[in-house]
């Protein structure tokens, strides 16, 4: 039997306000349509906004981590991580190859909850 999965995903997510406050501007926006079928693209700038306030962010598990955008989302194993750097308030992932990726949502002071669901030690740089 595995040990694997002994600790909870972790979830860095934006502050739920944005998904609230661009949803409220949905509903206001509704009322444009009344005028004229015209002022539907209107609806969909806030509409975007609070599905990317929803879904964005970074998920971190044992086994690797989830960069999720709007549309899209990247998975990273650890096996690929070479250590995570701080710069200011972001906090990016150095992979093997010498890329970096912004973990969106993280911020530098998320670090140790970062590190603790990842299982590991990993390097950190600041």
């Amino acid at each position: 039997m595995s040990t694997k999965g002994t600790q909870a995903k972790v979830k860095f997510r934006r502050n739920a306000a944005i998904a609230v406050a661009a949803g409220i501007t949905v509903i206001g926006a509704v009322p444009l349509l009344a005028e004229s079928v015209w002022f539907l693209p209107i609806l969909f700038l806030p509409l975007a906004v609070t599905v990317w306030a929803w879904r964005a962010g970074t998920d971190v598990d044992e086994d690797g981590f989830t960069v999720r955008a709007l549309l899209a989302s990247r998975r990273f194993p650890w096996a690929v991580v070479d250590g995570l750097i701080a710069q200011g308030d972001t906090v990016q992932a150095r992979l093997a190859n010498g890329h970096l990726v912004t973990l969106d949502a993280v911020r530098a002071a998320d670090l140790p909850r970062l590190v603790k669901a990842s299982g590991r030690e990993l390097e950190t740089a600041q």
